[in-house]
């Protein structure tokens, strides 16, 4: 759906600014900026002005102006009728790249031995193809301007023997061809407005028609019940067949070449914003197949890794067909690819926390230090882990809060996962009464180690019962043993067993765990009521 959006978004600015761009066309000079007027009041200061101004004067039958862009020695009507024949040529066979012409004082440049000609198409016939050529002509105090060639002229009567005179014009009633909007026929109007919704129209039809069946059909060789909505014919399919429809009829109907530039121009945004969005789609489509195989296969943060993926090439698919749509209209892109140069390293300046975390992101699940559903501490923050994000990760602490980390910040903090354990450590310290004789805490030792010794759970090889030394008020044993389970509950339902029993087997011995106590000694007192002080101090210490 958001594709969907921004594709239209896309393909209406395109059309627009094609439109703008072809208006411009029709209009001498008005493609580039100039710093001071044309010294040619006709506009032949370039090879474009000179053509789309002899296309303009033909259009409005002013052919006495028309003939002032012919580099002919003829004069009055046979010179009109000159004109008039090539302006029949231009419009029925010259193809509809105007957009291409150059709009360069000096031209294109395009014969390396003939500066001062260009090149303004090929028109092609059963002799050969016939380049029709403009070359620059000085006129004196005036300077040089652009002219049709002598060469190309004196081909225009055979050329013109050729064109069939029966036109879409002459087809259509004369209030569709002669009333005109903004200088259009129309005719066009009615096509651009009426024609192209009505077939866009027809091919949803036929979309909503045939989709069901082809779903079931799909379904079945599936053998999945569950059917999606399916389009044989989607959005952007659709789009492009109407382009092809705008292709065939300005190849096979004969309208003025102005005419065909328009459409042409149409059916070429078209194309590049169908075929932009067709790609976008199957980018969609292999990264959907590609989330759903690594789901399987149970690895979920690379889903993160994939998204950033195809958002990154979706940006250079953009991008590639803006430069596209801008070489098609014949605009230099070498100042938009280095803007872009310097904009990459403005945002990567102004992202660089943003881009620290990205980075930090892919690392993490590239290298899979940290899973979804993994017990994790990371600094003060411990809990279970909710999501891998390309910027941060969320963690659900035991208070149930959701703590959002940044991927930096996790690259670079100590990180402990508890959940890839495979035994749990049991290390309890006990702290037995000073009163306890050395036979029971040889007991106490024994019995600790057997009792460990006898629990399948408990590591054999590392079961440990040491007499550690004297404390303040203790002598302190240390227990030290792996339990062998995966689950933190199965090792707190064992430790609880243990513990119990350990406590069983120091009562058992005669001894009892100490608490922590204090002696205090008077100086004042005789040696018979410091012993009785001191006996009673011991007593307290024991209750």
């Amino acid at each position: 759906m958001i594709i969907g959006r921004f594709m239209r978004i896309y393909l209406l600015a395109g059309v627009v600014f094609g439109s703008i761009s072809l208006a411009q066309i029709g209009t001498p000079g008005a493609t580039k900026a100039q710093p001071a007027p044309p010294s040619d009041p006709l506009g032949r200061d370039t090879p474009r002005g000179a053509v789309l101004g002899f296309l303009n004067a033909s259009r409005k039958g002013d052919f006495e102006t028309a003939r002032r862009y012919l580099n002919a020695p003829l004069r009055g009507t046979s010179a009109d009728a000159l004109a008039r024949q090539l302006s029949v040529v231009l419009d029925r066979r010259l193809p509809a790249r105007l957009n291409q012409v150059s709009s360069l004082p000096e031209g294109s440049q395009y014969y390396p031995d003939r500066p001062d000609a260009d090149r303004i198409g090929t028109i092609e016939t059963p002799a050969g193809a016939v380049d029709i050529i403009v070359q620059r002509v000085k006129l004196g105090e005036r300077g040089a301007v652009w002219m049709f060639s002598k060469e190309t002229l004196n081909e225009i009567p055979k050329l013109y023997k050729e064109v069939s005179l029966v036109s879409v014009e002459h087809s259509l009633p004369a209030f569709l061809t002669q009333r005109k909007i903004a200088g259009v026929p129309l005719f066009q109007w009615l096509f651009a407005l009426v024609g192209m919704p009505f077939i866009y129209l027809i091919i949803s039809l036929l979309d909503k028609l045939m989709s069901p069946l082809a779903g079931r059909m799909w379904s079945q060789l599936r053998r999945n019940a569950d059917s999606k909505k399916f389009h044989i014919v989607p959005i952007p399919v659709r789009l492009l067949l109407l382009a092809l429809v705008i292709r065939w009829m300005v190849t096979n109907l004969d309208l003025s070449l102005l005419a065909r530039q328009f459409w042409s121009g149409v059916a070429g945004v078209i194309i590049i914003a169908t075929s932009v969005w067709l790609v976008l789609l199957l980018i969609g489509w292999g990264e959907g197949l590609s989330r759903r195989r690594l789901e399987r296969r149970g690895v979920q943060g690379t889903v993160s890794i994939l998204r950033l993926i195809r958002r990154t090439v979706d940006l250079f698919v953009l991008f590639g067909g803006a430069l596209i749509l801008l070489s098609y209209f014949n605009v230099n892109i070498t100042a938009a690819l280095a803007g872009l140069g310097v904009g990459g390293i403005a945002v990567a300046l102004a992202a660089q926390k943003t881009l620290e975390n990205v980075i930090g992101g892919v690392s993490i699940i590239a290298d899979q230090a940290v899973r979804v559903g993994n017990f994790v501490k990371v600094g003060t923050t411990m809990g279970t882990v909710e999501d891998i994000g390309l910027r941060s990760t969320r963690i659900r602490t035991m208070d149930r809060t959701l703590v959002s980390i940044p991927n930096g910040q996790i690259s670079n903090e100590r990180l402990e996962d508890m959940s890839y354990r495979d035994k749990f450590w049991l290390h309890p310290v006990l702290s037995l009464r000073y009163e306890t004789t050395p036979a029971q805490m040889r007991s106490v030792l024994g019995a600790i180690r057997n009792l460990l010794l006898e629990q399948a759970r408990v590591e054999q090889d590392s079961v440990r019962v040491r007499f550690l030394g004297f404390g303040s008020s203790s002598l302190d044993v240390e227990v030290f043993a792996y339990i062998r389970v995966l689950d933190f509950s199965d090792f707190l339902e064992i430790q609880e067993n243990l513990l119990l029993r350990i406590m069983d087997t120091i009562q058992a011995a005669g001894t009892r765990m100490a608490l922590p106590s204090q002696a205090t000694y008077i100086a004042s007192v005789s040696a018979k009521e410091e012993t009785s002080v001191s006996e009673i101090l011991t007593a307290s210490s024991h209750h």
